[in-house]
């Protein structure tokens, strides 16, 4: 009798001091998808992150394909707290607990592209024209797979004379480097690709 593969957990650093990755060894939501939740979000369809933000330490949290991202404020320090979270988060998963459930189909409009992103806000803005579009397309392609092994996630919001806007979330939000990211990596790039739609970057608070 064949049966199923535990989840096993295990932590990894990321460039932001007030944040861990708890990477588990499958899939925690659909490919493609991810979503943040702080204590101002909706938690009725989140029951981890729920659970997570209960804990008096946890900032925000999260979760993109195999990871969770958790954030933590200053009334804590990692090495006290990171094995309590990655026990929880380990028996939680192994005791069939819901961590995300399905978004509604009504919230999903039919025509976007970017269907398998639309979870709690972490998606890109739909493109208004073809510039926009080679943007989103660079982000994804050069930027969005840099950031994700670091526990964050960056979204494009507008371009508007030509500069444009972002959002970065997950272990991105507050981290100390990230504005040298956005600086020396997202705006060069953008910049040198397309020099002619492009001069600046900013980042948006989420």
């Amino acid at each position: 009798m064949i049966t199923d593969i535990p989840f096993v957990i295990y932590i990894e650093a990321t460039p932001n001091p007030s944040s861990l990755k708890f990477v588990a060894n499958k899939l925690l939501i659909a490919a493609g998808a991810s979503a943040e939740y702080t204590h101002t979000s909706d938690l009725k369809q989140a029951p981890l992150p729920k659970a997570l933000l209960a804990f008096p330490f946890v900032k925000s949290i999260y979760v993109s394909a195999n990871y969770i991202s958790v954030q933590i404020n200053e009334i804590a320090q990692w090495e006290d707290v990171q094995h309590e979270l990655r026990i929880f988060i380990s028996d939680y998963l192994n005791k069939g607990g819901v961590i995300i459930e399905k978004v509604p189909e009504k919230l999903v409009p039919k025509d976007s592209s970017f269907k398998e992103n639309i979870l709690a806000n972490t998606h890109h803005e739909a493109p208004k024209n073809d510039i926009e579009t080679k943007i989103i397309e660079i982000l994804d392609q050069y930027i969005k797979p840099a950031v994700e092994r670091d526990g964050g996630l960056i979204t494009f919001k507008q371009l508007q004379n030509k500069i444009v806007t972002v959002q970065m979330r997950g272990s991105c939000s507050g981290c100390p480097s990230s504005s040298m990211t956005l600086k020396a990596g997202i705006e060069a790039l953008l910049k040198r690709l397309l020099p002619n739609d492009v001069t600046e970057v900013i980042s948006e608070a989420v």
